[in-house]
């Protein structure tokens, strides 16, 4: 029998967030896989933003400034990152509010038996989006999603991709899920597993305030079309290529 390897596993999780650990653990007992927890960045007990982050710049170019969980979200997921690339090891990125399907162990395995199909691999959405077949791995089927599915809740990726997403990283202005959906500005392409084999408990987040925002009209939209044009003109790196 062919030995497979298995990619470590992160946990985003703030380490105060007893409650979210203990249902994590329960979780991941159902599984034999090892884990672990990363302690998430507490945005709401940042005393200043992060260097990264400009926050004149993200008023103009996204219309709003991002709240301080948001912030904190980012740059936990940014940390799952620097691990990637510093183990050299494919890595499975969860946030603490997941449900396992009962194939998920499985899907794992078809995954890593075929590494050499994927860069980065969504495995959860919150939304559901057409998609286009890429290849079959057994029951499931490796896709290209035709929309933006955002959701950072749980993804696959290899040390290669870790790097290209930290050095997209140096400036913060979006959240971390919409990043990901930002293929205009890190070029590149993620492929998603079908079906996805993790689900959201559907609890508040715990490291992620981020509310439902009005959709941004009228002049203040215009003024921030302007702002991107003129970051497009003079930029050599812009937030938003067209």
């Amino acid at each position: 029998m062919i030995s497979i390897s298995l990619p470590q596993i992160l946990v985003i999780s703030l380490e105060r967030s007893v409650d979210r650990r203990a249902k994590v653990t329960q979780e991941m007992s159902k599984v034999s896989m090892p884990w672990g927890f990363l302690n998430a960045v507490d945005g709401s007990a940042l005393k200043r933003p992060p260097q990264e982050y400009k926050s004149l710049k993200v008023r103009c170019l996204l219309g709003h400034d991002l709240t301080p969980n948001e912030i904190g979200c980012y740059l936990s997921h940014k940390e799952a990152w620097k691990i990637c690339a510093q183990k050299n090891a494919p890595t499975l990125v969860f946030e603490d509010d997941f449900v396992l399907s009962p194939s998920f162990e499985k899907t794992i395995e078809a995954l890593m038996e075929n590494i050499d199909l994927w860069n980065f691999v969504r495995l959860q959405a919150l939304y559901e989006v057409p998609f286009r077949e890429v290849a079959k791995l057994g029951e499931f089927s490796l896709a290209q999603n035709l929309g933006d599915a955002v959701g950072a809740t749980a993804y696959l990726l290899k040390p290669a991709i870790a790097k290209l997403l930290i050095e997209e990283s140096l400036e913060i202005y979006e959240p971390v899920d919409h990043f990901l959906e930002h293929h205009q500005k890190h070029g590149l392409e993620f492929l998603a597993i079908r079906p996805y084999p993790v689900d959201i408990s559907r609890v508040k987040s715990t490291i992620d305030d981020r509310s439902e925002r009005e959709p941004i009209k009228g002049l203040r939209k215009r003024l921030r079309s302007v702002a991107r044009a003129l970051d497009r003109f003079f930029s050599s790196h812009p937030w938003f290529p067209r």
